[in-house]
């Protein structure tokens, strides 16, 4: 450990996901004390216990992204329980397929409340109490390598998450004034497998896509604001 984050404050959805528990561990072990929110309490305690064994403090909350009430309560609680906030990572895991002129309307609809909306209410509860500690801070909206081209078969997520990149673009412009930054995380999904990497991986692992998050939330990216950073073993550029 390092404490590249000590003294700061983490908010992480998605947290009892492998993305979002190994971005909260990794947070912590850099010094980071965690809020992290999910819908499922059982798999939560997982996270919490993780994180307590490295000696961070961390507050559980149970809320859903499709609820703006249930998640800003969550997020408030958090905050008030850690006294600040400093870096906020919108890990969304909704997987959504089909060719986009196949999918039922109902599905393509839950697909951009899950991996767009959702991102944008995540942000609409914490990004307050970024700004109001007059610290600056630090946003992850991740997404994955369908956000930075087209893939065949999700239609849904690729239109949700190429829209997730120009909310993080309007963030940037937007936030940049009270110092905090927006970039955004694209790794390859785990169900696609070695085919689409240029490395001679099998996949991405969530400690991976933890450790670029890490950079991106750390001084360290002090001046990188309104980047897309691909995790993909190098799909994107085959």
């Amino acid at each position: 450990m390092t404490g590249r984050l000590d003294g700061k404050v983490a908010l992480i959805t998605g947290a009892a996901h492998p993305v979002g528990r190994a971005q909260a561990l990794r947070f912590a072990q850099e010094g980071a004390d965690i809020v992290a929110i999910d819908t499922s309490s059982w798999d939560l305690a997982e996270t919490v216990s993780r994180v307590e064994a490295v000696n961070r403090r961390i507050r559980a909350f149970e809320a859903d992204i499709g609820d703006q009430q249930s998640l800003s309560a969550a997020v408030a609680a958090g905050v008030d329980a850690l006294g600040r906030l400093d870096i906020l990572c919108a890990t969304v895991d909704v997987e959504s397929s089909g060719p986009a002129l196949d999918i039922a309307a109902p599905h393509w609809q839950s697909g951009l409340d899950a991996n767009l909306t959702g991102v944008w209410r995540i942000c609409k509860a914490g990004i307050g109490h970024l700004v109001g500690g007059g610290r600056g801070g630090s946003i992850v909206l991740m997404g994955s390598m369908a956000g930075l081209r087209g893939v065949t078969g999700v239609g849904a997520a690729t239109t949700a998450e190429h829209g997730v990149v120009g909310l993080m673009k309007s963030l940037a412009n937007e936030l940049a004034q009270h110092h905090v930054r927006v970039n955004t995380v694209h790794p390859t999904p785990r169900r696609f497998g070695k085919a689409m990497h240029l490395l001679p991986v099998e996949a991405v692992e969530p400690e991976d896509i933890a450790n670029a998050s890490l950079f991106l939330v750390s001084d360290e990216a002090r001046f990188i604001t309104g980047v897309s950073l691909p995790v993909d073993a190098g799909h994107c550029v085959k």
